[in-house]
Order: structure tokens, then C-alpha cells, then sequence
């Protein structure tokens, strides 16, 4: 069982991170590059808001690419949909980096970078649920917290690795040179990373326990989306609830820094860029400890830590990021990440614990990636809206606020999930014939 789980667990991790690597690529750009090169405009705050409205469209996609893939995962299996998502963010990413600038095209190029970001959302919003799913099925129900928490590292560790690359250029091109052509070669990178993403999920098994809800299917019974939906609604709900805390604070934290540093502190884009470096380094490291830690004390108690300290953080984040200081910003930046894996290190048993084998694909896609679109998917806007129009972040710490309050109620009003049987009785009796 140990070998295969970690077989699983690595094939899993590796693919989730050269998705969050594309999607993360896309955020730093949007910060940083699109702005300029396919939104020129005479203030800078404006050109950025057209640049993450762009960036939010992609959050729009993945509710539909949740529902399609969470549909056919359901269908004919997990495997088969994550090679397949895992194709499409490839494709879509690597295509950015040959897409002609608004100089050259005009609004034709604005209007391919949607139709790709597009693209890049609705692959996403398969890949979560499955990655999480086939290895929630496959491990110890003791030690499923710590198990399924690994493809969630592939988050800080994309966006480490998209960081590190942008990092990296920045710091051996001049502004010019990146601006110019530098800027592509993350992009294109991708298409490197997903031959060996492809390469990897190809050897992994079937979820056992999606094998035995399969041969226990019977012809009558309804689309798993419709079943989710009439019988299974609170549920969704409490998983759209609580991602609403765990979704903002990850994009304030990740994506609006940028923004803010370069922007009102007119500090040196690095700054930013390595305190989500060192910060998802932290990240990436802790996650599985949380997970670790919900599978002894339940997901509950530290989904609710996690919300709490981040909601709190927020009155500190900005304040430490307005000192300067390198130093005290990578510091805000890490613990506010590190209280984010809180949430984050349990969420993928948690949702998989709430839905039965037949519509968990469907059921925990729906309820992850609908709350995406009204928390990740807008955060970055409202909160660079709110510092426009106040010339404060103490809005943007009160909207952070609010987001955890959500997060907390949806929480308490859910029941404990840790040790819950993921099949039936009658998938027990299929996976002992096995």
C-alpha cells in the first residue's frame, strides 16, 4: 500500500504543480507585464484592473470545467480526465508565450489572451478534483488528511517555481529585455513541463474505489450533477463556504502584493517576488503537517485555526508590507501562507469526505471551483478597486475579514468528517473481489 500511494501521491503532486504553475504564470503576468502589454493605458491602476479582469475570466471557466470533468470523472473515471486537463492548460499556457502584444494586433491580442485564459480555467477547474480524488480513494482512511493534502502542495509548489522563473529573468534581464521577449519564456516552459506531467499520469492505476461504484452502477440512476444537486446542495454549500476565506487570502496574499508593492510603494518588482518565493517555500512544507494534524484532531478544528489567523493577519500583512523592509514583508507574506495551509492542508480530505464515490468528483468539483469564481476569481479586483478608491488597504483587511466570517459559519455548520468510509457497503463487497 505504501509504495503505491506514493506512487499516486508523486504522480499526482507533479501534474497539480505544472497546472498551478501555468495558472500562477498568468497571475505574476497580469501583475506585472499584461498590464502594459496588452491593456496600455495612461494610468497604471486601470491598466491593471483590465489585466485581472481577464485574469478573473479564468475563475468563470472553471465552474463549467468542474461540471464537465466532474461529470465524466464520475462517468468513466479519474485518470483519463486528468491527462486530459493536464493537456488542455499545457497547450493553452505554451500558446501565450507566441501571442502577438496590443503594439502589433491591436485588440485582436487581448482578445486571444481571454480566449486562452479561458481555456486555462476550464482545464483547472478538472484537474483539482481529480487529483485529489484518486488519492483521497486510494489511501489509508487514517491517514487520509496527510495523503490528500500532497496534491494540494502543487499550488505553492507552481507558484513557487512560476515565482522562481519570473524571479530569475528578472534578475539577469534588464526591464527592457523582459518586457520585450523575456516574459514569453516562462510560457513557453510549459511546454516542456506537461510532456513530463503526461509521461507520469500515464503509469498511475484507476481509483479502486471508483472501479467498484462503476460495476455497482446501475443503468437507471441519474447524471451524477443532477444527483449532486437535488440531494446533495448543503454540502456543495459548505465547501462554497468554505473556500471563500482559504480562496481570498491566497490571492490578496499571492497576487494583489505584486500589486501593491510596485504600485503605491514603488518598490522593485523582485520584492514582491520573493516573498511569495520564500513564502511558498513555507507554504509547500507546511501543508501536509496541517494535514497531518487534521487527521489527529479532525478537519474542523484546524479548517477553523486556519480562517481565524488568517482573518486576524490581514490587520498586520499590510502594515509590515508598507514598512519596506524586505525582510518584514517576506515575513508577512510567509506567515499569512502558512496560516492559509490551515485550511488548505484539509481540504482536500474534507471535500472528499462529504459526497459518496458515485458523484464525488462532480459533487467536490462543483462546491471548489463555484466559490472560486466569487472569491480567487475577484479578489485581486476588488481589492486593487478598494485601494483606488480609498488610498487605503484597510478596506482590503476588512474585505478579508468578511470572506473569513463566511468561511468560519460554513465550517460550524458542517459535521466532522475525519474517519468517514468512502465507499458503501456494496463497493466493501466489489473492492474485496479485487
Amino acid at each position: 500500500m505504501s509504495k503505491s500511494i506514493s506512487k499516486i501521491v508523486s504522480a499526482s503532486l507533479i501534474g497539480t504543480t505544472i497546472e498551478w504553475y501555468d495558472f500562477f504564470l498568468y497571475t505574476s503576468a497580469a501583475a506585472l507585464v499584461f498590464n502594459k502589454l496588452f491593456f496600455p493605458t495612461a494610468d497604471p491602476l486601470t491598466g491593471t484592473l483590465l489585466s485581472f479582469a481577464t485574469y478573473a475570466i479564468g475563475f468563470i471557466a472553471r465552474p463549467l470545467g468542474g461540471l464537465v470533468f466532474g461529470h465524466f470523472g464520475d462517468k468513466i473515471g479519474r485518470k483519463k480526465l486528468l491527462v486530459l486537463s493536464l493537456l488542455l492548460m499545457g497547450g493553452s499556457t505554451f500558446a501565450m508565450g507566441l501571442l502577438p502584444t496590443y503594439v502589433t494586433v491591436g485588440a485582436l491580442a487581448p482578445i486571444l489572451l481571454t480566449v486562452l485564459r479561458l481555456v486555462q480555467g476550464f482545464a483547472l477547474g478538472g484537474e483539482w478534483g481529480g487529483a485529489v480524488l484518486i488519492v483521497s480513494e486510494h489511501g489509508d482512511p487514517k491517514r487520509r488528511g496527510f495523503w490528500a493534502s500532497w496534491p494540494q502542495c502543487g499550488a505553492p509548489g507552481g507558484n513557487l517555481l512560476a515565482t522562481a522563473v519570473l524571479a530569475l529573468l528578472a534578475a539577469i534581464q534588464t526591464d527592457e529585455q523582459f518586457f520585450s521577449w523575456g516574459w514569453r519564456i516562462p510560457f513557453l516552459l510549459s511546454g516542456v513541463l506537461v510532456v513530463i506531467g503526461l509521461w507520469i499520469r500515464m503509469a498511475i492505476s484507476e481509483s479502486p474505489a471508483f472501479l467498484a461504484a462503476q460495476a455497482n452502477r446501475k443503468p437507471e440512476e441519474k447524471a451524477p450533477i443532477v444527483t449532486v444537486l437535488r440531494e446533495h446542495w448543503r454540502e456543495v454549500l459548505v465547501a462554497m463556504g468554505a473556500r471563500m476565506a482559504e480562496n481570498v487570502s491566497y490571492y490578496v496574499i499571492t497576487a494583489f502584493i505584486l500589486v501593491y508593492l510596485t504600485g503605491p510603494l514603488h518598490l522593485p518588482k523582485s520584492v514582491g517576488l520573493t516573498a511569495v518565493l520564500v513564502g511558498s517555500a513555507f507554504h509547500f512544507v507546511t501543508i501536509p503537517m496541517w494535514g497531518a494534524l487534521s487527521d489527529r484532531l479532525g478537519r474542523r478544528p484546524v479548517y477553523l485555526f486556519g480562517a481565524i489567523g488568517v482573518g486576524a493577519w490581514g490587520f498586520a500583512f499590510f502594515p509590515l508590507l508598507a514598512t519596506k523592509s524586505s525582510p518584514l514583508i517576506i515575513l508577512a507574506t510567509t506567515v499569512g501562507l502558512v496560516l492559509h495551509g490551515a485550511m488548505y492542508g484539509p481540504q482536500a480530505a474534507f471535500f472528499s469526505e462529504l459526497f459518496g464515490t458515485k458523484v464525488r468528483y462532480s459533487g467536490a468539483s462543483i462546491g471548489y471551483q463555484l466559490a472560486s469564481i466569487l472569491a480567487g476569481g475577484l479578489a485581486p479586483l476588488i481589492a486593487t478597486a478598494l485601494l483606488k478608491a480609498y488610498g487605503s488597504t484597510t478596506p482590503v483587511s476588512l474585505y478579508l475579514v468578511g470572506a473569513c466570517v463566511l468561511t468560519v459559519v460554513a465550517v460550524l455548520a458542517s459535521r466532522e468528517t475525519r474517519g468517514v468510509s468512502l465507499v458503501d457497503e456494496r463497493e466493501e463487497v466489489e473492492l474485496a473481489k479485487r
